[in-house]
C-alpha cells in the first residue's frame, strides 16, 4: 500500500477532481539547471552512471522537491534504458547524445529486440531508485514514473543515435511497414511491462513521451504510433497517464481519445483551441515556452500569470510546453513555480 501523501494535487488534477491551486512541475527538473544536480554527476563517470545507480538517481530526483518547491518529483532515468534492456546497448557521448553500435534494419536484426525477458532484472535499477525516492519523498509529493513512447524509442532502435529528421525511421515506415509493425510491437510489450512494475515500485503516476511524434505526417502517425499509444493507455489503469506527443498539433484530438488522464501539449499547441475540442474528459499539461524562462523575472510572471488566465478549467497541470533548458537560471524556474502558487485559482 502506498504512503498517503500530504501533496496530491497532481494526481488531483490529472483525475478531474477538485484542487484549491494548480500544480506545478517541470519535464527535466531533475538536472543541469540546478548545481546541486551537477555535483553529483562530477563525482561519477558520466550520465549512464547516475542513471543506473539508484542512491544517486534518487538523490537528483529528490532535488527539485527540495530546492525548487515542485508539486511532483519524476524519476531520474532515460527513456533508452528500455531498448537497452531489449538487448541494443548504447552509450551516451559528451555533446553528441546517445550512440548505439547495434540497429534495427532487417528482419533478422529483430532477434537483437528481445521481448520475453525478466524486467525487474534487467531495469531493477529504476524499480530501486523508485522504491528509495519515496523513502525519501517521504509521502511530500507524488513520484512520476515514464517511458518513450514506442514510435520514439523505434526512432533509435533503427537511427542508432539521435537526428533532426530520423529519415533512416521513416524510410523503414514506406520500404517496410510490415517490419516497423512488428519491431513497434516488441516495443510496446516490453513498455507496458516496464510502466506497470514503475506502478508496482511505487510510482504514483506515469507519463508516455513520444519525442519525435512531430516528424510524422498525420496519416502516418495513426498508423505508426497511435496503436501502440493505445495499448499502452488501455493497459495502465492503475494511475493517472500523462501522453506528451511533441509536435503531433493534428493529432491531438485523436490524443485525447486514448484511455489516459492527461494530454500533455507543447508550446506551439493553443490550451483554449484544444480545450474548446476535448471539453473536460481529459487534463491538459503545460503549456509555457521553455525560452520563456531567459526573460526577466518580471516578465516570467507576466507570462505565466498570462497563460493561467488562458485556463477555462481546473483540470490543468502546469508544466512547461518541454523539458527546461539546462542553461536556465534556477531563479528564474522559481519565479515560474512561485507565480504558480500565488494565482487564485477561478471557479468554473
Amino acid at each position: 500500500m502506498q504512503q498517503k501523501l500530504q501533496n496530491d494535487l497532481v494526481l488531483r488534477a490529472a483525475k478531474g477532481e477538485n484542487i484549491e491551486r494548480y500544480p506545478v512541475w517541470l519535464m527535466r527538473q531533475a538536472g543541469r539547471i540546478l548545481p546541486e544536480y551537477r555535483a553529483v554527476r562530477a563525482s561519477l563517470s558520466g550520465f549512464k552512471e547516475l542513471v543506473e545507480t539508484p542512491r544517486f538517481a534518487a538523490e537528483v530526483t529528490v532535488q527539485p522537491v527540495d530546492l525548487l518547491g515542485v508539486d511532483a518529483a519524476i524519476i531520474f532515468s532515460d527513456i533508452l534504458v528500455v531498448p537497452e534492456a531489449m538487448g541494443l546497448e548504447y552509450q551516451m557521448i559528451e555533446k553528441r547524445g546517445p550512440w548505439f553500435e547495434k540497429t534495427i534494419k532487417t528482419e533478422a536484426d529483430l532477434t537483437m529486440a528481445e521481448v520475453d525477458f525478466d524486467i525487474e532484472d534487467r531495469l531493477g535499477y529504476v524499480l530501486e531508485a523508485i522504491q528509495l525516492t519515496n523513502k525519501e519523498l517521504n509521502g511530500r509529493v507524488p513520484l512520476i514514473g515514464f517511458a518513450g513512447a514506442p514510435w520514439t524509442i523505434f526512432c533509435y532502435m533503427v537511427e542508432g543515435q539521435g537526428s533532426k529528421t530520423f529519415s533512416e525511421s521513416r524510410k523503414m515506415l514506406y520500404t517496410n511497414p510490415e517490419l516497423s509493425h512488428k519491431l513497434l510491437d516488441r516495443i510496446t510489450k516490453v513498455t507496458i511491462k516496464y510502466l506497470k512494475a514503475q506502478v508496482k515500485a511505487g510510482a504514483h503516476m506515469l507519463q508516455v513521451f513520444d519525442s519525435w511524434a512531430g516528424i510524422l505526417g498525420t496519416e502516418q502517425y495513426a498508423t505508426f504510433s497511435m496503436p501502440y499509444l493505445k495499448q499502452i493507455a488501455d493497459a495502465i489503469t492503475e494511475v493517472p497517464l500523462t501522453i506528451f506527443s511533441k509536435g503531433a498539433l493534428t493529432s491531438l484530438t485523436d490524443i485525447s481519445e486514448l484511455n489516459c488522464t492527461t494530454v500533455g501539449l507543447d508550446w506551439n499547441m493553443d490550451i483554449s483551441t484544444f480545450r474548446k475540442a476535448i471539453g473536460e474528459k481529459r487534463s491538459i499539461q503545460g503549456n509555457l515556452d521553455p525560452c520563456a524562462l531567459y526573460s526577466s523575472h518580471e516578465t516570467v510572471t507576466a507570462l505565466t500569470n498570462q497563460l493561467l488566465d488562458s485556463f477555462t478549467s481546473k483540470r490543468h497541470i502546469v508544466n512547461l510546453g518541454h523539458g527546461v533548458y539546462p542553461d536556465v537560471d534556477p531563479e528564474k524556474v522559481k519565479t515560474f513555480i512561485q507565480t504558480v502558487k500565488n494565482y487564485p485559482i477561478k471557479s468554473f
